[in-house]
């Protein structure tokens, strides 16, 4: 008897296409919004508490994925998923936040000098280039889980994890190296 293969549904392979064009249409509309800033300003429009804002999302962001990372090592299956929903809610809130913010402000230059501005600037590029994939590999780790295929699921997580938590905590640092410069 063939089971049908849950990869070979029309709203499986939907959601395949969501995620490869969310992966590459999220990074460029945020490289958009930092090589041409001022393209979407709306006038009147008060952002100024965002980045404190988008660092509380990041750290929860980075708090939940490790409870749900002891969960599923603990086989708590029901609280990981609780946890990496949560995870995913809040990296979500975070997006959407960073892009409102940077729509409507031009990026803030980091004033500190000496080691810790190559310090700083470490931390950035590496927290933006694999900020870039991040989105990527969360939608298809989220997916695979909710296709139940497990065994995939737990193939890109070993990178989506550490990827994605790198990501949550780095922001976070780079939030607090560069909130004395905000005007």
């Amino acid at each position: 008897m063939n089971t049908p293969d849950p990869t070979a549904s029309a709203g499986s392979t939907k959601f395949k296409v969501l995620a490869v064009a969310l992966g590459a249409i999220i990074p460029v509309a945020v490289a958009i919004l930092y090589f041409f800033p001022g393209v979407f300003v709306i006038p009147g429009l008060n952002v100024k508490m965002l980045p404190a804002v988008n660092a509380v999302l990041n750290s929860l962001t980075a708090v939940f994925l490790v409870i749900g990372y002891t969960f599923i090592r603990r086989g708590n299956v029901a609280a990981h998923r609780a946890m990496m929903g949560l995870a995913f809610l809040l990296g979500s809130l975070f997006l959407v936040s960073y892009v409102a913010y940077h729509s409507q402000v031009p990026s803030t230059k980091f004033g500190g000098e000496g080691l810790i501005r190559g310090v700083y600037y470490f931390i950035l590029l590496t927290h933006i280039l694999l900020a870039a994939i991040t989105v990527g590999l969360v939608l298809f780790t989220l997916y695979f889980a909710l296709t139940e295929q497990f065994a995939k699921h737990r193939r890109i997580a070993r990178w989506t994890y550490p990827i994605w938590l790198y990501v949550s905590v780095t922001g976070v640092i780079v939030y607090f190296m560069i909130a004395p410069y905000y005007t």
